[in-house]
């Protein structure tokens, strides 16, 4: 399947990054967004794309999950980092809120809130796209961006309200799909439900993924994302195939 961008990968994360990014390559994908989630996600990111000019394509972000663990300091650190690097990136990501109680003990609502707001200024001051986290916080996350006036951003793996979801389509942003639209029914509904001019595809690789036998994901995996999703739309692969990628360029400003 030629074409195909995943749309949100943890690059950083691969073990063996010459491996996967053939695989990808073979598989037909024209680009990876490699998503960071820290000071030091964030500088192998970089890294990783000046190895690969033109294939991988950098996100910059500070993923609620490290939040917890950072000092003020330090947060000062990261976003600093990101402001001074951002000319470099595609997109701010991956960012966002997560409300799993795990999550919670290390920041609470209201600092992951505020460290948000903080990621979508740059990104607002920047005219970038926002890769958004949004884990049991949809419609908070929606709020937010809505309030920030954020131009695109893409709620990825996308299982929340239908509402919520009709909400943010009619604010003219995205959701994508993972590989666990193969099985995971709140994500297949989603999928079902959103617009096929709002669909991205990713694999937020590296994921394990799979019920009964389980596979650790990479960024070839994006087709097993398309085939869920046609699947799941009764459409043509590479008609959405097509859709997914023309989508991708234009939400993270790609040739």
């Amino acid at each position: 399947m030629a074409g195909l961008i995943d749309t949100h990968a943890h690059l950083d994360e691969i073990e063996d990054i010459e491996d996967a990014l053939g695989r990808a390559r073979q598989s037909g994908l024209e680009a990876v967004i490699a998503v960071g989630q820290d000071l030091s996600s964030n500088s192998k990111i970089l890294d990783l794309s000046r190895r690969y000019p033109g294939f991988i394509l950098p996100a910059l972000g500070l993923h609620p999950w490290a939040i917890g663990n950072l000092t003020e300091a330090q947060m000062g650190k990261n976003l600093d980092f990101i402001k001074a690097n951002i000319g470099s990136a595609c997109a701010i990501g991956e960012v966002g809120l997560d409300y799993d109680k795990r999550v919670l003990k290390g920041a609470d609502k209201e600092r992951q809130k505020a460290v948000l707001r903080e990621l979508l200024k740059i990104a607002v001051g920047n005219n970038k796209p926002v890769s958004l986290h949004s884990r049991y916080a949809w419609k908070d996350c929606l709020q937010i961006v809505t309030e920030l006036a954020v131009s695109v951003v893409v709620f990825h793996w996308y299982t929340g309200f239908s509402s919520t979801l009709a909400e943010l389509i009619r604010s003219g942003y995205y959701i994508s799909a993972t590989p666990a639209a193969e099985y995971h029914e709140e994500h297949r509904r989603a999928v079902k439900e959103a617009p096929v001019d709002r669909l991205l595809l990713e694999t937020d690789c590296p994921v394990e993924y799979g019920r009964g036998q389980r596979y650790r994901s990479q960024p070839a995996d994006v087709v097993r994302s398309l085939k869920a999703c046609a699947g799941i739309k009764g459409m043509d692969e590479t008609e959405l195939g097509r859709a997914t990628t023309a989508n991708a360029r234009e939400a993270f400003g790609l040739p």
